[in-house]
């Protein structure tokens, strides 16, 4: 075994019995690397990711890849998802290398972490011949890659949005004007934009791949209820029912993959991230009254979060692996043998048309079937029974990783997605679950300095500090659930404030006195979730609501208004920060 057999983080914990002798990130690696005078191999990834575990199999796992990483580098695996701050950063390299990114992300660096040479993938031929050619770089060409290195650290460092002048308008020491930090015509402007990538068969944005993009779809859910434009409300409501008809919504269980590989969300790339069925949650409780369809995917998604996501500490888990046994989606799919075994021949001719299969057509690899929902089945007490079964059979075969680790920000959206379905079912298991998730995070999480620990891992917190997400999406849950939660809330807000400020009324997504990183990251741009900047508008916004403080409406307005540039930009992927522009024209009309 490695140095990773102890790591707090199940992704690292994978690779303990790598031939490869990997280090954790930290000052001791670092080190390490200044007196071997070799450079740092970085390998960034995440449990459920599918691609990481091909690479890992492929290399990590083979005695002649680890004998060449651990005889010419220092070589040091990094759990994204515990780590997003490093993730940020050599992200923003890999992106000003090669133009574009993804996991496993694999970068070559100094060792004082300054990166010259980064890619993702690469297959065991192409990373040998890889690692051979920068030792030979690094032997022979040391002060080229010096160069290399710092005009990459340049362009990442100037790679990020514009931001505007807002202290003129608003000081920070001063009350902030009672216009509304974006005129409303940015705001018309951005849902056209949105609109009009928009896939009016499928739902969605753009082609495939395709993500649930729940930032814009919460983004016009909140333009709909401004303007009342029924377009807007029209294609979230097509793509929630697409959605919940495809592949990427699980027939049987609940719960949603995390992206389809398709434009028609029939093949899902078949991790389970607990982000996604958040968001999603809150998007079909949103949706609750409009149909019997949204209403019953939100049952079954808070049930499936409830289920199968809840910790023994009464949290909530990162992620369900894509892959069971190394072969991606195997738990899921169906051949047609396999449906009339457990079904008979009756029962499985009649599922098979009721969830869109075709016997001479297969929808996923080697005959077999991702299930479907083309339309409501004609008799749903047997669709009820079709599904028991299924169920019931599906769970006797392998099931896929689950990785148990804890992180702040995502349990923060999670909370948050119970109390609001709770609020317009009246369910209140979910929130019960959702007030059980916030004690364990205000007991283990929260340090008594009010410092938010990023993630945790069967009741013990990791050494590796909240960011900006964290603080933000935390306090976002604690104000959804109210009552003792707001001062907790409030608390988290005010290490925002004291911590994460660039002074000129942003953010950066990481605290003051975190680790210095070759860069500072502070970016406004929507992933999955809504940004980290967009979160902290949000929940500022919702203490002004809760407690009627004014400051706390500032703060708001000028972080909305300091990244209006970005917004105009590049409206898609600032989605987040477009839905909190809408809240504070609410505000203000108030």
């Amino acid at each position: 075994m490695n140095r990773l057999a102890g790591a707090m983080s199940p992704y690292l914990r994978q690779h303990a019995d790598n031939p490869v002798d990997w280090w954790q990130w930290g000052p001791e690696a670092l080190a390490e690397a200044e007196r071997r005078d070799v450079p740092l191999l970085l390998s960034v990834g995440y449990s459920t990711c599918h691609w990481c575990h091909v690479m890992a199999h492929e290399s990590f796992e083979d005695p002649t890849v680890a004998a060449s990483m651990n005889d010419r580098f220092t070589a040091i695996k990094i759990d994204r998802e515990e780590r997003p701050d490093l993730d940020a950063v050599y992200m923003q390299a890999t992106m000003a290398i090669t133009g574009q990114g993804g996991w496993p992300m694999t970068v070559f660096a100094f060792p004082d972490g300054t990166p010259f040479f980064a890619g993702t993938y690469f297959p065991k031929t192409h990373f040998l011949r890889l690692l051979d050619a920068v030792h030979t770089a690094w032997t022979e060409q040391r002060a080229e890659l010096g160069r290399q290195g710092a005009a990459i650290v340049e362009a990442a460092a100037g790679g990020g949005p514009a931001f505007a002048d807002v202290t003129i308008a608003c000081p920070l020491d001063g009350p902030c004007p009672p216009a509304p930090p974006i005129r409303t015509e940015l705001l018309d402007r951005a849902a056209a934009s949105l609109l009009s990538s928009a896939d009016r068969v499928n739902g969605g944005f753009g082609t495939a791949p395709k993500f649930p993009s729940v930032p814009s779809l919460r983004f016009l859910c909140d333009y709909y209820v401004r303007t009342g434009d029924e377009a807007a409300l029209d294609h979230v409501k097509l793509t929630a029912e697409r959605m919940a008809r495809g592949g990427i919504y699980d027939q049987l269980a609940g719960g949603f993959a995390r992206y389809s590989v398709d434009e028609a969300w029939t093949v899902p790339h078949f991790e389970k991230m607990l982000y996604d069925n958040a968001e999603l949650l809150w998007l079909y409780s949103r949706l609750y009254g409009e149909g019997e369809l949204f209403a019953r995917v939100a049952d079954e998604t808070a049930w499936f979060l409830l289920e199968h996501f809840t910790t023994g500490e009464g949290a909530f888990a990162a992620a369900f692996d894509a892959d069971t046994g190394g072969v991606e989606g195997l738990t899921y799919v169906w051949t047609p043998q396999e449906l009339t075994e457990v079904l008979g021949v009756d029962d499985a001719m009649w599922a098979a048309s009721a969830f869109g299969l075709d016997p001479a057509r297969p929808n996923f690899e080697h005959g077999a079937n991702v299930l479907l929902l083309p339309q409501n089945p004609d008799d749903g007490p047997r669709m009820a029974a079709v599904r028991h079964r299924l169920l019931a059979a599906r769970s006797k075969r392998e099931q896929p990783g689950r990785d148990d680790k804890v992180v702040a920000a995502w349990n923060g959206l999670t909370i948050a997605a119970l109390a609001e379905y709770a609020s317009r079912t009246g369910h209140r298991d979910s929130l019960l679950a959702a007030e059980q998730a916030a004690d364990v995070l205000a007991r283990i999480h929260l340090d008594a300095q009010g410092r938010l620990a990023r993630a945790s891992l069967s009741g013990v917190a990791s050494e590796a500090p909240g960011i900006l997400e964290d603080y933000a999406a935390v306090a976002l849950g604690f104000l959804r659930l109210g009552g003792r939660w707001t001062e907790r809330a409030t608390a988290l807000l005010e290490q925002i404030r004291e911590r994460f400020t660039d002074g000129e009324g942003g953010f950066f997504d990481t605290a003051e006195d975190a680790e210095a990183l070759v860069t500072r990251p502070a970016d406004v741009h929507d992933g999955p979730t809504a940004s980290g900047w967009a979160l902290a508008a949000a929940a500022l916004l919702e203490a002004y609501q809760v407690t009627g403080d004014e400051t706390y409406k500032d703060d708001a307005w000028r972080a909305v208004a300091r990244a209006e540039p970005a917004m105009g930009a590049n409206p898609r992927f600032t989605s987040g920060l477009h839905a909190a522009a809408e809240a504070l024209v609410r505000a203000q009309s108030h």
